[in-house]
């Protein structure tokens, strides 16, 4: 078995560990009230904008998400925030590290990451480690759907039910036309259009598949005219009232959420892998990626 494999297997464990350190980790993670700019890259990048989405929702302050490497943080940006908050698995990213150098002194910071022993514990005022979440593979599972989900707990959701949906997701079968499907489009809504994201780049990370990402109102809007029989739809979130009708009108696939979205996105995970499997495909390396983007001076200042 792959280590991408079982660490997807792992995450209801790591879920876990994460609620129960949630009164250690409380005090280091965004205070009710704060304007927060939440940064990442790539598969973090996609957890703040869930994050952020979330956290305005419930009414605990101004949140907005970038990618570290376009954060209108900079000289010259009038925007101010009371924290930055950095996601980071390696805790090496350069646009993270460079923006957390940036923003140091000026605006306070909290980085969540895998690793201490990192550049990124020098560059910030708190540091949550979730280092029981790391991971050996390239890809990312289990680290951010734990960050995600011990974010939500902060936020003062009741996240019980995600554990078993957890399970669930790992025991469920995939459907075939997913397996089948030459494509596949996520769609979400509110906060789950970051996890559509996420679901996207998943499949393309670990099957170099073809796969898009949508707002789910927004698929009306032009990205329907590629669905067709032998393609797939995926929603993470809820379905806008007759979108589903449109779907099957195309001859596509639909698949609905039946799970609590995160859990979803471990049947995303699943299928990932499934579809690398099948096509003899590395899923802990995948091809042209890396664990860290780590740039060379010159490119970084780019």
């Amino acid at each position: 078995m792959s280590w991408t494999a079982q660490e997807i297997a792992s995450q209801p464990d790591c879920w876990q560990q994460a609620l129960d350190r949630l009164p250690e980790f409380a005090p280091l993670l965004p205070r009710h009230g704060e304007r927060v700019a939440v940064v990442g890259c790539g598969t973090s990048w996609f957890m703040a904008q869930a994050y952020a989405a979330l956290r305005e929702s419930a009414g605990l302050g101004e949140t907005d998400a970038f990618a570290a490497s376009e954060a209108p943080l900079g000289a010259g940006f009038d925007r101010r925030y009371d924290r930055v908050l950095a996601l980071t698995r390696s805790g090496t990213t350069t646009e993270v590290l460079a923006l957390l150098e940036q923003v140091r002194g000026k605006v306070a910071s909290t980085a969540i990451t895998a690793d201490p022993a990192t550049p990124v514990a020098d560059l910030t005022d708190e540091l949550v480690v979730l280092d029981f979440a790391d991971e050996r593979s390239v890809v990312q599972t289990r680290f951010p759907t734990t960050q995600l989900l011990l974010l939500r707990a902060h936020l003062g959701e009741d996240v019980g039910a995600v554990l078993a949906d957890g399970a669930a997701a790992l025991a469920a079968p995939i459907a075939g036309e997913l397996l089948e499907a030459e494509q596949v489009s996520f769609l979400g809504r509110g906060w789950t259009y970051g996890l559509a994201r996420e679901a996207a780049l998943k499949v393309r990370e670990t099957a170099a598949w073809w796969t898009e990402a949508y707002p789910a109102m927004e698929y009306r809007h032009g990205p329907i005219s590629v669905a067709r029989p032998g393609r797939a739809v995926w929603s993470l979130g809820d379905l806008p009232e007759g979108l589903a009708e449109q779907v099957a009108a195309t001859g596509a696939y639909l698949e609905r959420r039946t799970l609590d979205p995160v859990a979803e996105l471990v049947r995303v995970q699943r299928l990932g892998v499934a579809l690398a499997e099948r096509l003899g495909r590395d899923v802990d390396s995948p091809q042209h990626l890396t664990r860290s983007v780590v740039l060379s001076p010159d490119l970084a200042d780019r």
